[in-house]
Formats: structure tokens, C-alpha cells, sequence
């Protein structure tokens, strides 16, 4: 699979979104995600927001869903999604309920691992319930609480390899990473490189980060993009 690079829009209001946006695509970013901050502030009418101005990039909304899975999925897709995201820890039946939406409605499904106590089989599992893609994520309060303690945050890359050779769909490492981590990540094996808070995006106030997000942008997507073609992981 060719490597993707995916902005996560983690801001509060359409305007910032779609301005951010649009300088995301002028430096070469591949995927839209409507991060949950945005879902939450400006629900469907922000995804119908992204699409209108951009017709033909893909749009990954960033729901979460725990339960109610198949009309959540079925209002993203209507909305102008491509890719909806559901919970590991959600029961097995709400999992289903998105995968089944996904496949009535276009969309595919990205299966996201946060706070399985197991995460390499937790992404075979969300495989096996018909999964497009693993979010293998380490959460943002996960990570600050530990932080907190002195203790050593966790990393995605911890576990990632492992991860990749769990399953045979793409994976994405999601939570905590530098800009130069995230870049590295299709050496793992996972091509999807999504960039937010706190690479391009202020991760408490949830704004647009200072500095020149352009050229860093442009910088990271040339890097990304020289990788090729990166083999995605299959199950033994």
C-alpha cells in the first residue's frame, strides 16, 4: 500500500477546520480526519463542511462509537465520510453493527485499540469482526497520567511491530508520537501517518499550532511519500 498521510483537524469550530485544511492539502496531505474535538463541537455539520470543500478527499470521522454503531456510521456516511472509526472495547455486536453499516453505506472501518489491556490480539479481533484498518492508539489522558506519576508515557511504536504482524489489514500508530516518530512509522510496517495533536495541532487548547505549519507539512508528506510502496502486514 502507498503511504498516507492523514491531518487530524482536533479544533472546535468548522472555519479553523477548513482553513487548516486547506493548507494541509496545499502541502500534500493525503486524508481529512474530523477529529473527535471537531465531532463534537460541530457533529455531521462539520463533516458535510469538510466534503463540500473537498469533494473528492477521503474523510475520516473520528467517532469513537461504543454503541449505537450502525446509525452513527450510517449519518457519517451521509454526511460525506469515507471512513468511520469504532472502539475495540465496544461490544462485540456494536462492532458488527459498524462493520455492516460500513458495507450498506460505502465506508470503511478503521478498528481503534485504545485501552485494551491486550492490543496485539484486540486488532486481530477487531480484524476478525471485518475491520478495514487498526488504529493501534495510545490515549492522550492515558499518556499525561502516567506522565504525571514520573513514570515513562507509553508509546505506540512499543507495540506496533507486533501489531502489524497480527493482521493482515493497515495499521496506524495514533497518540504521542514526534514528528519524526510518526514519519518513521511505515518503517514498521503501517502506512497510514496521521498527524494532529500535539504534531500540528496545540494539544490543549486545540488550535491550530504556531509556527510554519505549511512547510512542515510539505516536509513531512515528501518524507512520507518517498517510502513506496509498503507491504502490509499478514497473519501467520
Amino acid at each position: 500500500m502507498l503511504p498516507v498521510v492523514q491531518i487530524s483537524l482536533d479544533l472546535t469550530t468548522s472555519a479553523e477546520a477548513l482553513e487548516t485544511a486547506e493548507m494541509a492539502r496545499r502541502a500534500g496531505v493525503d486524508w481529512i480526519e474530523a477529529g473527535t474535538p471537531l465531532i463534537l463541537a460541530e457533529g455531521l455539520h462539520g463533516v458535510r463542511a469538510l466534503r463540500e470543500r473537498f469533494p473528492d478527499v477521503p474523510i475520516v470521522a473520528d467517532l469513537k462509537t461504543m454503541d449505537g454503531g450502525y446509525l452513527e456510521a450510517e449519518m457519517m456516511a451521509g454526511a460525506g465520510a469515507t471512513h468511520v472509526v469504532v472502539m475495540e472495547r465496544a461490544h462485540e455486536e456494536t462492532v458488527k453493527c459498524v462493520v455492516k453499516a460500513g458495507r450498506d453505506f460505502g465506508v470503511q472501518v478503521m478498528g481503534d485499540n485504545l485501552g485494551a489491556p491486550d492490543m496485539v490480539e484486540a486488532a486481530r479481533r477487531l480484524e476478525d469482526l471485518g475491520c478495514d484498518f487498526i488504529v493501534h492508539h495510545i490515549g492522550y489522558d492515558e499518556r499525561r497520567g502516567i506522565a504525571a506519576r514520573g513514570e515513562r508515557q507509553p508509546s505506540p511504536l512499543d507495540q506496533l511491530r507486533e501489531v502489524v504482524d497480527a493482521v493482515g489489514i493497515p495499521v496506524q500508530a495514533v497518540g504521542g508520537l514526534t514528528i519524526e516518530q510518526a514519519v518513521q512509522t511505515p518503517k514498521y510496517g503501517a502506512p497510514l501517518v496521521v498527524l494532529g495533536a500535539p504534531l500540528t495541532i496545540d494539544a490543549d487548547a486545540f488550535r491550530t499550532a504556531d509556527g510554519n505549519l505549511e512547510d512542515s507539512l510539505r516536509m513531512i508528506c515528501e518524507k512520507v511519500h518517498a517510502y513506496g510502496d509498503v507491504p502490509v502486514g499478514a497473519r501467520s
